[in-house]
């Protein structure tokens, strides 16, 4: 009776663990499949306002398009980094613009959480709350920290997708227009499609003041489509990433080493009246010692 107990808690351990295992191979399977060269269309619309202000004037519905290309950075057996890049301009001879990047890490339990006003606060998250969890580090241009959660990838009728809600700085499109609030709230789904994938947000404008409760101003909607095409289509971005992969390696690891400290972060806006991408984007700063110095000048201590 004993050894049959013992083989039944054994098989039932083993079927678990197997079971886990193909999980998290779906999980990677579908975060991975994001790779490529896409057709994007970007679509934001202001949907409902609660400002007490009558002059209060919403954001104008955004409706653009272009080609993206989702490189994959690094891949092993509990991450998958993946870089975005733009290619806009003349098909011909297009611009190639290094957009955001998203890493994806299982079980992770090192979380910031954006507070507003450039300020992220480091939490510890217990293992168990993580379990079977990917969170999604989200980062600016510049791989500096923009928002991350933790969440289940869903495997379901046909569908594959990850949900959650974040606390994030205003979105470019917005920050560089208004100053009316200094928080979104960011409900994100990440659906894999038969022809590529889908960004689906439901987003939340907050005033944020220290001791005060939140202010919802207003809500958003955001329907970002990426449509498959042929890898050809992103050569020039493919191509300008093998050519740079070097130094945005460097910016990364400098990043790594700010991270783990495991501190609450603050960030200078801009340095000599400069934001920091226009320092790493400039082809002046390639050598790591000038990567680490103009990324530490940004840290307020």
């Amino acid at each position: 009776m004993k050894r049959l107990t013992i083989l039944i808690v054994s098989t039932l351990v083993f079927s678990i663990t197997v079971n886990a295992q193909n999980k998290k191979k779906k999980d990677m399977n579908a975060i991975k499949s994001m790779c490529g060269c896409y057709e994007v269309n970007f679509n934001f619309a202001e949907t409902f306002q609660y400002s007490k202000d009558s002059t209060y004037q919403p954001s104008k519905t955004k409706n653009d398009k272009g080609l993206e290309w989702v490189q994959l950075v690094e891949e092993n057996k509990n991450k998958v980094s993946l870089q975005h890049l733009l290619q806009v301009g003349n098909p011909a001879k297009p611009y190639i613009v290094k957009h955001w990047r998203q890493d994806w890490i299982y079980q992770n339990t090192d979380l910031y959480t954006y507070d507003g006003d450039n300020k992220w606060k480091y939490r510890s998250l217990p293992k168990t709350q993580v379990k079977g969890q990917w969170t999604q580090k989200v980062f600016q241009v510049d791989d500096s920290p923009r928002y991350e959660g933790s969440a289940t990838w869903v495997h379901v009728d046909g569908k594959s997708y990850w949900e959650n809600t974040a606390d994030a700085p205003l979105p470019r499109r917005e920050y560089t227009t208004r100053a009316d609030y200094n928080v979104t709230i960011r409900g994100n789904r990440h659906e894999i499609t038969n022809d590529g994938w889908i960004h689906n947000q439901d987003n939340h404008k907050i005033i944020r003041e220290s001791g005060s409760p939140d202010i919802l101003l207003a809500q958003e909607k955001g329907f970002n489509t990426y449509k498959k095409v042929d890898d050809s289509n992103c050569k020039a971005a493919a191509d300008w990433w093998l050519k740079n992969q070097t130094k945005w390696k460097l910016v990364r690891t400098k990043w790594d080493n700010v991270f783990n400290k495991k501190t609450d972060l603050t960030l200078h806006e801009k340095v000599q009246n400069k934001n920091l991408y226009k320092y790493l984007f400039s082809d002046e700063y390639a050598e790591k010692n000038q990567i680490d110095e103009v990324i530490e000048s940004f840290v307020v201590k």
